[in-house]
């Protein structure tokens, strides 16, 4: 994790983007986000119903693999190209008490499921953090149509401070974190409808 008064440019970015992609991930509860998450951590389930229909589905996907869940107004992703997942390594910018915090994460999984239980598709994909997060864990982002026809759009995380401002600020962290929740979902609810 990084922190600066100036925002960083891409070529910072990518910089610590390619450092971060040689280094292991911080944590060893790799794919807890899709089963039972571990002991030791902050959990989060969140879902909100984000549209209707097949065509709010697909847009929805469509956000998700261009980062547009993530709010314009305070954080950047920067990735190898926009969609692109695969274990792909980005580093995300939040802009947060005046400074620029940058923080890199490894796709660890993706999800593409059909026909389960009340859900006719779901997709979408879980990070892990590196060292260069300011936090320690996972993060899962699905959109799933229901049978109903509800587009509902789920984050699921499991968390802990990985650094001493995080831990000295833990619940100032968990306001952000909650607050990048509310966002996400309204970020991603605007890209859908159009």
């Amino acid at each position: 994790m990084t922190w600066q008064l100036r925002n960083p440019n891409a070529s910072d970015l990518e910089a610590f983007r390619q450092a971060q992609s040689r280094l292991p991930l911080s944590y060893h509860e790799v794919g807890a986000t899709d089963g039972t998450m571990p002991p030791g951590y902050a959990h989060d389930r969140n879902a909100a119903v984000i549209g209707r229909g097949a065509a709010a589905y697909l847009r929805a996907v469509e956000g998700l693999r261009n980062w547009k869940m993530f709010p314009a107004e305070w954080t950047r992703v920067h990735a190898v190209e926009p969609g692109q997942k695969k274990k792909g390594v980005i580093a995300v910018v939040f802009h947060l008490l005046g400074m620029y915090w940058c923080s890199a994460a490894r796709i660890v999984y993706e999800v593409d499921e059909t026909a389960t239980p009340g859900i006719l598709k779901r997709s979408g994909f879980a990070y892990g953090t590196l060292p260069g997060h300011v936090e320690c864990g996972e993060e899962r982002f699905t959109v799933a149509l229901h049978e109903s026809g509800e587009v509902v759009y789920e984050l699921c995380a499991f968390s802990r401070p990985r650094y001493w401002m995080a831990r000295l600020f833990h619940p100032l962290a968990r306001r952000w974190q909650r607050k990048f929740v509310r966002e996400s979902q309204q970020a991603l609810r605007r890209y859908v409808d159009g």
